[in-house]
């Protein structure tokens, strides 16, 4: 725990947090821009069957309605209005007579949409569906298209948890952000569907780097009274992202614009991340005293800690962290996770709880056509509820602790859903309401969920397990878009899987994990045996006031 108290000495909430959070926090607004995206630019407009009658213009009749055209070339679908995927082969002219029945036009034989469709452009005008027809026989891939924008996440998480232990977590952002900038760019222009998404696949790959390389960055350099408030400042801003998403996908009604709009501003955020100091942390841990040092009087020189910058020498550094310089001779992997006894449960817990938190947010997000025609108030509506329940993620820390405000809000978000699957269609109101609230929790969730999973690891394993618990959890990420493809055939399918899975793992969350409200980031594994014999009650109020106080 001596890094503690070697961060508070060089300043621990200075100038340099300050700046350090502002600049990390310009990209982490755009980060839900690049996994909402495809609500706007993969939206599904009304369509119906080219036909010759109604879309040939020297075919049409001088003398027949556009109604009457309608009438007489598509069939009537389910929900008695135009069928989106069927026409007549031949128009139907007794239709038009005012004594024709059911029969006279259910009878007549139909076919697909051989020559097309024709799209309603009112609100978008254009989207990815529309551009390759990914509607009726093909409609399954779009969700198919989410799943491996989510598959190159959760591969991306594995690899850049276990990269940016390798080779450090400075240069690990800059990178990924470049490659956000160039594939993102690039899927704007792709010739067909297939390098669309393999261009997308490639920029979620690089945009998981971000994800896990911004909170891990923000926790190491940030105080144990602090980090909750830092983290929660975080949440908030993903969350505004969510409500920015909106507006700016409301001007921008064309997917290649909005495509490039959100994913050009990641190459500025690569060159501008390059003055960020590295963890000293890390450096500490992987056995580069010298290297954490030289930081370390950075932050102290942007702080105006010049005692510090000068009293501040290697041998005072390696007298502080004896304890991380003997845990940076021991290598670790993933499987350390799993052999070491004190980190098996949390191992398996987390990897539950990750899991099912992205399968059920993805499955409700990523949806928003199901709950109403005003998808830009929808998705606002969304990121103010997701903003209003960050913000109370500090209040409830103080009042729940950590493991009850995971546990509750993941079950009451299971609730949410289920609540909402069973509700009757025509009752829009009461169904937006209740996923805004599940939506609401899932903030309160995820805010907990980045604050709480640090803080179970220590740093030589941290980012290890940061990356496969990210994995694990966009796996989850993955296959929530997949169980959507079962509606059709089970319509209460998704949202009993949506809702049972968080409920079940808030269970398992409240009997397996500890509480690490108000205690320092472990950086051995020894710091973790010391938290079992410490006394937590005195220890962990002291620092909760504290972080009262501060605030």
């Amino acid at each position: 725990m001596a890094f503690e108290e070697l961060l508070e000495r060089v300043g621990g909430a200075g100038l340099f947090q300050t700046l350090q959070v502002t600049t990390l926090l310009l990209p982490a607004i755009f980060t839900p821009f690049q996994l909402l995206l495809e609500n706007f630019s993969a939206a599904v407009p009304d369509h119906r069957c080219w036909t010759r009658e109604l879309d040939n213009g020297s075919a049409i009749p001088s003398d027949f309605t556009q109604e009457a055209l309608l009438a007489v070339s598509i069939p009537l679908g389910p929900d008695q209005q135009p069928h989106p995927c069927r026409r007549f082969r031949q128009p139907q002219w007794q239709l038009l007579d005012p004594n024709a029945t059911a029969t006279n036009w259910s009878e007549a034989a139909t076919e697909p949409c051989v020559d097309g469709w024709v799209y309603d452009h009112s609100t978008f005008a254009a989207t990815v569906v529309t551009k390759w027809d990914l509607v009726c026989d093909s409609q399954g891939l779009k969700p198919m298209g989410q799943s491996l924008y989510m598959a190159g996440i959760l591969v991306g998480s594995f690899v850049w948890g276990l990269l940016s232990y390798r080779l450090g977590r400075k240069p690990m952002l800059s990178w990924c952000c470049l490659q956000v900038a160039v594939a993102g760019a690039g899927a704007t222009f792709a010739p067909n569907f297939l390098i669309y998404c393999s261009l997308r696949f490639l920029s979620a790959f690089g945009h998981a780097g971000i994800i896990i390389v911004l909170s891990t960055l923000m926790a190491e350099w940030t105080t144990t009274r602090r980090r909750a408030v830092t983290m929660t400042i975080l949440g908030c801003t993903y969350s505004t992202g969510q409500m920015a998403v909106a507006g700016l996908a409301f001007i921008l009604r064309d997917w290649q614009d909005l495509q490039l709009a959100v994913s050009v501003p990641f190459l500025a955020f690569c060159f501008i991340s390059w003055w960020l100091p590295e963890s000293a942390r890390w450096l500490i841990i992987t056995g580069r005293p010298d290297k954490a040092l030289r930081e370390l009087k950075k932050v102290a020189r942007i702080n105006g800690h010049q005692e510090a910058k000068k009293t501040l020498t290697i041998q005072v550094l390696m007298s502080s962290i004896e304890e991380e310089a003997v845990s940076s001779r021991t290598h670790h992997s993933v499987l350390d996770l799993f052999r070491i006894p004190m980190l098996r449960r949390t191992t398996w817990t987390m990897l539950m709880v990750n899991f099912s938190v992205q399968l059920s947010y993805y499955g409700l997000v990523l949806d928003l056509q199901s709950l109403g025609r005003d998808i830009f108030l929808l998705q606002a509506l969304f990121g103010a509820m997701d903003f209003l329940g960050r913000a109370t993620t500090v209040l409830l820390f103080r009042l729940l602790g950590r493991r009850m405000t995971q546990a509750s809000s993941l079950a009451l978000a299971g609730f949410c859903i289920l609540a909402n699957g069973l509700v009757p269609q025509d009752l829009q109101s009461l169904r937006v309401a209740l996923a805004v609230l599940g939506k609401g929790c899932f903030g309160i969730s995820l805010t907990c969920l980045t604050i709480y999973r640090v803080e179970l690891f220590p740093t030589p394993l941290r980012m290890t397990a940061e990356g496969f618990l990210q994995s694990v959890g966009r796996l989850g990420a993955m296959v929530g878009p997949l169980i959507r493809m079962a509606r059709q055939a089970l319509p209460l399918l998704p949202p009993l899987t949506y809702s049972i899975i968080p409920v079940a793992s808030s269970l398992l969350l409240l009997l397996f994990l500890p509480d690490t409200q108000g205690l320092p980031l472990p950086d051995t594994i020894w710091d973790l045996q010391g938290r079992r014999s410490a006394v937590p009650g005195g220890h962990r109020q002291e620092a909760v006031i504290v972080e009262s106080t501060w605030l």
